[in-house]
């Protein structure tokens, strides 16, 4: 047992079943022994490889329509530029790579990061150094500084916790982290009927819901609407709000159980798209999609990038684009292609036009 599964054991015995958000939230974040606390998780030899990572073109293109979004909201200065969860900064570096070619734009913004893993932070502040720009880091998107803000988020909303409900016969109740006679880690259920969930459902479906997430999208939301600015987030996830279990847990590309080494492995939940879309649109912000990752990057003109790419490059760069074109906008294994498990959001103030990537 290793000591973060000693410590939530401990806390178990001593305050009884725990919530499956309260669980995520130490196995991710504890200080001394959370998963993105301790490591870095990217990459072949970490424990899954994220988009930026597979390509440069997903950055350089992901920054041209933030450019553009800046240019479509006024050329607002100063502005702020903000990356939630940036992993490596390998997003971020290509980002201000190609906004160097949008006038005005790096002379605009600040660089800020949120990220809580001081391991990461060395290593974005390692990638970053000859980027040209100052950055400065938080802990959280509040910490910011206010303005104009032109924020992205990829892959950071499948990575804050979830709760899950189960149908019973007396009504929903909330699945909860506890102890089996053995003294392991288990899933049982609330003792409690939660009364405000009504949703008709046979017995032993799920209900997954992420409070953290839908708080977060209120506020960036809100920010946008008095401030200005675009969210831009690409995750994968469901474009319906629906019902179902989607919590699963990876070490070394290879799914484990969620309850076995807690800390040692990634935990994630696919997005609900519809429930941080009504939160956005409940803060009065608006809202362009979800489009498939596919279909967003073919319409930014990635396939030009690509035989951009292709006309210097050797023989084998030339099937390293290819391959990662196809990883990147095909559709047909789930399991590598990300083109339409990818879904592409953006929130915006109510008065921004509709952007590139969203014409259907």
């Amino acid at each position: 047992m290793n000591p973060l599964k000693q410590e939530i054991a401990a806390t178990i015995a001593h305050e009884g079943p725990m919530t499956l958000e309260h669980y995520m939230s130490l196995c991710l974040g504890h200080p001394r022994h959370g998963y993105y606390m301790t490591r870095d998780p990217f990459g072949a030899d970490g424990d899954f490889i994220t988009a930026p990572e597979i390509s440069q073109m997903f950055g350089e293109l992901i920054g041209v329509w933030t450019s553009e979004a800046w240019r479509m909201s006024g050329s607002p200065s100063p502005a702020r530029l903000i990356e939630l969860g940036p992993g490596r900064g390998t997003l971020m570096s290509d980002v201000l790579r190609v906004s160097r070619i949008s006038p005005g734009f790096l002379d605009a913004v600040s660089v800020h990061l949120v990220e809580t893993s001081p391991t990461l932070r060395a290593i974005q502040r390692q990638t970053l150094d000859n980027a040209g720009k100052p950055v400065g880091w938080s802990a959280d998107v509040g910490e910011t500084p206010p303005g104009p803000a032109f924020i992205l988020a990829n892959e950071f909303f499948d990575a804050l916790p979830v709760r899950h409900y189960v149908k019973t016969i007396p009504g929903w109740r909330e699945r909860l982290v506890g102890l089996d006679p053995a003294g392991e880690l288990t899933f049982g259920l609330s003792d409690r009927v939660e009364t405000s969930l009504r949703a008709p459902a046979q017995e032993g479906s799920i209900i997954e819901v992420s409070p953290v997430s839908q708080r977060i999208m209120g506020e960036i939301a809100a920010r946008l609407v008095r401030d200005g600015g675009a969210l831009l987030m690409i995750d994968y996830g469901y474009t319906e709000t629906t019902l179902g279990d989607s919590l699963q847990a990876v070490s070394k590309h290879v799914y484990v159980d969620p309850l076995a080494a807690p800390g040692e492995a990634d935990l994630t939940a696919h997005v609900d798209f519809a429930a941080l879309a009504r939160a956005a649109k409940a803060a009065g912000a608006k809202v362009m999609g979800p489009v498939t990752q596919g279909h967003f990057l073919l319409q930014l003109g990635i396939e030009r990038r690509a035989q951009a790419l292709m006309k210097r490059a050797t023989p084998e760069q030339q099937q390293g684009v290819v391959d990662a074109f196809d990883r990147l906008t095909g559709v047909q294994d789930p399991r590598r292609h990300m083109g339409a498990l990818f879904k592409v959001m953006a929130v915006t103030h109510p008065d921004m036009p509709d952007m590139p990537g969203f014409i259907v």
